[in-house]
C-alpha cells in the first residue's frame, strides 16, 4: 500500500473509532480485501475509494442511531445523499493531504457512485461493498430487526445483493445471503 492509502486508513479508522462504531472498520478493511480479489490490479485510488467509501457515515453516526427506527436503507434520496456526503468529505481530506488531483477526483467519482455504481470500477466497489456488507454486517442487521422491524432488515438484504453487477459477486454472496435471511426468520 501507499503512504496516501496508509493516511487515509488511520482517518478512516479514528473517525469510526471516535464515533462509536469501530466495528465498521472491518467492513471497510473488507471491501478493500474484496476489491482486490475482484480486481487484482486494482489502482491506488480505487483501494482508497474502498476504505472510506462509508467515512459519512462516521461523521453521522450518532444522529443515524437516534433517527434508525424512521430509516428507509433503500430511500433513494438517502442513498444519493449518503453517497456525496461521503465523497465530499474523502475529497476534502485528500486535498489537505496534497494528494494528486487526479487521484482525489478519481475516488471522488467512485465513492460518489459506490451504492447505486455505474461505470466498471464504481460497480466494482459496489459489488465488494456488498460482499463485505454480507460477510461482516449482517449481525449488526439481524440485532436491529427487533426494533425496526424484520421487513425493512429483510428490504436491506434483498437490496444489497440484488445491486451486485457481477456473477462472481453475487455467487460468492449467495451463501451468505441465504443465512441471513434463514436467520432473519428466526429473529
Amino acid at each position: 500500500m501507499t503512504k496516501l492509502f496508509d493516511e487515509v486508513k488511520q482517518f478512516v479508522k479514528e473517525s469510526f473509532e471516535e464515533c462509536g462504531y469501530k466495528e465498521h472498520i472491518k467492513h471497510l478493511e473488507r471491501t478493500v480485501y474484496w476489491v482486490k480479489k475482484l480486481k487484482p490490479n486494482a489502482d491506488e485510488a480505487l483501494l482508497i475509494a474502498a476504505i472510506s467509501h462509508d467515512i459519512g457515515t462516521a461523521h453521522r453516526w450518532k444522529k443515524i442511531q437516534k433517527e434508525l427506527h424512521q430509516m428507509k436503507f433503500t430511500d433513494k434520496e438517502l442513498i444519493e445523499k449518503h453517497q456525496k456526503e461521503c465523497a465530499r468529505i474523502i475529497e476534502e481530506f485528500l486535498r489537505k493531504q496534497g494528494a494528486n488531483p487526479e487521484i482525489i477526483d478519481r475516488v471522488k467519482m467512485l465513492v460518489s457512485k459506490h451504492e447505486e455504481g455505474g461505470n466498471a470500477d464504481q460497480n466494482l466497489l459496489k459489488d465488494a461493498d456488498s460482499i463485505s456488507f454480507f460477510e461482516n454486517n449482517i449481525p449488526v442487521f439481524l440485532n436491529m430487526a427487533k426494533k425496526i422491524g424484520k421487513g425493512k432488515v429483510k428490504q436491506k438484504f434483498d437490496w444489497m445483493y440484488n445491486r451486485m453487477t457481477s456473477e462472481k459477486a453475487r455467487r460468492i454472496v449467495k451463501k451468505w445471503y441465504d443465512k441471513a435471511i434463514k436467520d432473519l426468520r428466526n429473529v
